[in-house]
């Protein structure tokens, strides 16, 4: 009853604090939580992409031949390839629990250039709380296994690790073959080329041998792109100094650690908003409190009822 009497009594000011504590939750408020539920919904729900580099590659070995009939097309061979030799394309995916994220990836880094490998992204997050960092290298695959037991050695445990490799040996053969096909026909358009009379066979053949070589052409980038990252290992390695940030699945589904932290940091995200309202309205006092003051003059002056 109070506070309505007291609404009644102040209608300009209530008015005044509704449109301002509006503008404040609308404008700035929103931004600040949507922000802060984002990084955490990040930190702790990351989870390692999954990875497939080269299946583009056998769509392009089925892509018919511009202009190629099957008399002067031949069809490849497709005969089973030696066990021996294979061309291995290797994956690993680790999450490892570290003291210092930072000291840890730049020994990752520095490994990685030694022994012949290149950085392809590395990155640190949340720097603050729980720092986490993600780093993704190629090295060759020779050294794949020293690489892995030199990372497992910069751990305070090995939390999770994923290895996996894509034998792309008969996409290779079989390319192989494609290019030679090709280029056995692009040397059969060139010996008609030099017996053609015609203006429209000259131009056909031209076109049909300019189509041929760039066919050719895609194929060997193909044969070198499997060859080359057969030779290169890609390794992904998460890194953090809280086991519960790195992507993982708990092989305990009760873990009191666990929701102690979580609870921790959701104690700590709900104190950092109500701060953040406190700093609004504070620096909005310029515009609210003169207001109020003003607000409270009048009505003690002209609008109070005499007792």
């Amino acid at each position: 009853m109070f506070l309505l009497n007291w609404v009644k009594r102040n209608k300009l000011t209530s008015l005044l604090l509704v449109v301002i504590i509006y503008f404040l939750l609308s404008s700035g408020l929103s931004n600040y939580f949507g922000v802060n539920f984002m990084n955490s919904r990040s930190t702790m729900s990351s989870a390692p992409a999954s990875y497939d580099e080269f299946s583009r590659t056998t769509n392009a070995l089925g892509a018919p031949t511009v202009g190629l009939s099957k008399s002067i097309m031949p069809q490849p061979d497709h005969t089973p390839t030696d066990t021996a030799n294979r061309l291995v394309i290797e994956n690993s995916n680790l999450s490892l629990l570290v003291k210092d994220v930072v000291d840890v990836r730049n020994k990752i880094l520095g490994f990685t250039q030694t022994n012949g490998g290149y950085m392809v992204n590395a990155n640190v997050n949340n720097p603050q709380d729980a720092p986490t960092a993600q780093v993704t290298i190629r090295i060759p695959s020779a050294k794949l296994n020293e690489a892995l037991n030199f990372f497992h050695g910069l751990a305070i445990k090995v939390v999770s690790e994923n290895l996996n490799g894509t034998d792309v040996t008969d996409q290779y053969v079989d390319i192989d073959k494609h290019i030679a096909i090709l280029e056995s026909t692009k040397v059969r358009y060139e010996q008609i080329l030099q017996q053609a009379q015609e203006i429209s066979d000259i131009t056909n053949l031209t076109q049909q041998i300019i189509q041929t070589q760039n066919q050719i052409d895609s194929y060997k980038g193909q044969q070198d792109s499997l060859a080359k990252n057969a030779e290169l290992a890609k390794v992904t390695i998460y890194l953090s100094t809280d086991e519960i940030a790195l992507p993982y699945a708990p092989s305990e589904t009760f873990r009191p650690e666990v929701i102690f932290k979580l609870a921790v940091r959701s104690l700590i995200a709900n104190l950092r908003g109500l701060a953040a309202i406190a700093i609004w309205i504070i620096v909005y006092g310029v515009i609210w409190i003169p207001l109020l003051i003003v607000n409270v003059f009048v009505y003690r002056k002209f609008l109070r009822k005499p007792v």
